[in-house]
């Protein structure tokens, strides 16, 4: 990929992640996770803490509320701004950073604990955005992944989604791959010494009907807009829409008037070589 090819990717991904509403994501959905894994990473009072992806700082703010000294980077500048109005209004105190995961623009093992919950994922090209993550952890520092997992329910949403997007960008890979346990062995080799994956639940009970939960995410969710604005392009957006609630009635497990999913991570922790 030429220099000009990425930085059109990295525009492209900006935007997808700037359109919608991705803060009502993490308020809706997401919220309970970046607290799971500032807990695993074993954040404390003093630590240097880098989050990659951070997004709107669902990871960030809990582990600078520990006491750390965090940097929340993302490639999407909206979201840190909106991170950074909820770090004002509890009086969070963090930096926010407009960076690319595969391009970190910080100096080798400046941290002690590199993080990144349901962010790095996203970066289109795994070995390089790993690559990062190891070079800016300091010897004997953390690295801490939450991931969704290619065998849960966004894995299976990604699939569903991806019979819909335009081709891929060159070598890059699915994002519920960083899920995978052997995934990770591969991208890290011997530069991670894993002390724990473990695959846990996100139970959403926020939605009453299960189709309410498309309907969700077609309004507020950058890729699904991005991937149905695609289908509705060639013609294919009645189909988009039957194939996704066909996908909710298929992985609610509640009931029709009380919908409940339940949408499987990997929380990965290790410590770098």
């Amino acid at each position: 990929m030429t220099a000009i090819q990425d930085t059109d990717l990295k525009a492209r991904h900006r935007a997808m992640w700037a359109s919608g509403d991705y803060p009502a994501v993490v308020r809706e959905v997401v919220a309970p996770l970046g607290p799971v894994l500032v807990h695993a990473a074993r954040v404390r009072r003093g630590d240097q803490v880098l989050d990659v992806a951070a997004g709107t700082g669902n990871a960030s703010i809990p582990a600078a509320q520990r006491g750390a000294h965090v940097t929340a980077s993302d490639l999407t500048p909206e979201l840190l701004q909106a991170g950074a109005r909820v770090a004002e209004a509890s009086s969070t105190d963090l930096e926010w950073v407009t960076a690319d995961a595969e391009h970190l623009p910080f100096e080798d093992e400046s941290f002690d604990i590199v993080m990144s919950s349901i962010g790095v994922m996203f970066a289109p090209h795994h070995q390089q955005a790993a690559d990062e993550l190891v070079r800016v952890c300091r010897a004997g520092g953390t690295l801490g992944l939450l991931s969704w997992t290619p065998e849960g329910m966004l894995g299976a949403l990604f699939r569903l989604m991806g019979q819909f997007a335009p081709p891929p960008p060159a070598g890059a890979s699915p994002p519920p791959l960083w899920g995978s346990e052997s995934h990770l062995f591969g991208l890290m080799g011997q530069r991670v010494d894993w002390r724990s994956m473990e695959r846990q639940t996100l139970e959403i009970t926020a939605f009453k009907h299960p189709l309410a939960y498309g309907e969700f995410f077609k309004a507020r969710y950058g890729p699904t807009i991005g991937i149905r604005a695609n289908a509705a392009r060639n013609g294919r957006a009645d189909e988009f829409d039957a194939a996704l609630d066909d996908f909710c009635r298929e992985w609610n497990v509640g009931t029709e008037e009380e919908a409940r999913f339940e949408m499987e991570y990997l929380i990965a922790v290790g410590t770098r070589v």
